[in-house]
């Protein structure tokens, strides 16, 4: 299928040969087999219509590095450089092709998206409303509260809030030893995190007012453990049914986005970095074993500074304050 000069060039029909193959031989959809053709398309496109043979390594980079630049997305890059890959090493199994090009030729790396957080006013609302919506609020509206501030005060995970006790026990009785508890003497939580960490986070006034509340409430767990938050049934909270918690509360309380627990966290973190700068700080109350992923709150306090700056600032926009 090479021309008179052994070259396998886009119209030498090596591109139609390999699709057909991946519908008749692998029983790929035709959808799939489509969309490789387009992809081949493109770098046909690229290559200047060049023999399939004569696209080097180099060539591929610098194909992969302007479709880059062009605004294509790193998953869409990827996809193209596997179906690339896929063709290249196909073909060099009917020509003389010397080496696969697209091998050892990745995608540019995914940005991660900046973590959701909400602003100081809404995320206040937010853990201030369920139990002060009722003249007398249900055992179920006093435990959202104190979860919910809980939460957003100490920045803890959902698997961590689920796990506190509401006193330190060693094992005993069948029952484990506390992976997290309460020190309300101290206004503090010790909570067990990712790799076994265990840390201690302060605990706000509001949180422990709430906290407060809700024990004059709280059922004694049914399982005889010292779970700090349980359901109606009296087993210990889950972290499924406070994310459905919260989800409800948010939108009855008109949360201009889907909330969930971690996003309090997120605003946590958000906020104290925002009051104190302190990036080490943030990072032990979070339970972050490296910096780095601390770092990226630096991020969303410069976006939220921006917006700030882009809000109030006479001679941020064009045309403000040139009078």
């Amino acid at each position: 299928m090479t021309d008179a000069h052994g070259k396998a060039g886009p119209g030498a029909g090596w591109v139609d040969a390999w699709l057909r193959h991946l519908a008749t031989q692998r029983k790929l959809s035709p959808r799939t087999v489509e969309a490789y053709g387009r992809d081949l398309a493109e770098l046909a496109a690229l290559s200047g219509d060049a023999d399939w043979t004569a696209v080097t390594h180099a060539d591929i980079r610098r194909y992969t590095a302007r479709l880059h630049a062009g605004g294509q997305q790193p998953r869409s890059i990827a996809r193209k450089l596997s179906g690339w890959r896929s063709f290249f090493g196909w073909l060099a199994e009917h020509t003389a092709l010397p080496a696969n090009p697209v091998e050892g030729v990745r995608a540019p790396k995914r940005t991660k998206p900046l973590p959701k957080a909400l602003s100081v006013d809404h995320a206040v609302q937010l853990v201030a409303t369920p139990a002060r919506t009722a003249a007398t609020p249900t055992p179920a509206e006093l435990c959202n509260s104190a979860m919910f501030e809980l939460l957003y005060s100490s920045g803890l995970r959902v698997s961590e809030l689920c796990g506190l006790d509401l006193h330190f026990h060693k094992a005993q009785d069948g029952l484990e030893a506390s992976s997290g508890w309460l020190e309300r003497d101290n206004a503090e939580v010790v909570v067990t995190g990712k790799g076994n960490k265990m840390r201690r986070v302060p605990v706000g006034q509001a949180a422990l007012a709430a906290i407060a509340a809700w024990l004059q409430a709280r059922p004694a767990p049914a399982d005889g453990s010292g779970a700090l938050f349980v359901s109606e049934r009296g087993g210990r909270m889950s972290p499924r049914v406070v994310q459905m918690r919260l989800k409800r509360h948010a939108i009855a309380t008109g949360a201009p986005v889907h909330v969930h627990p971690h996003m309090l966290r997120h605003s946590f973190a958000s906020h104290v970095l925002q009051s104190s700068g302190d990036l080490r700080a943030v990072q032990e109350m979070l339970g972050h074993a490296s910096i780095t992923s601390t770092q990226v709150y630096t991020a969303l306090d410069f976006q939220h500074l921006a917006e700030v700056y882009d809000r109030t600032h006479p001679r941020a926009k064009t045309g403000k304050g040139t009078s």
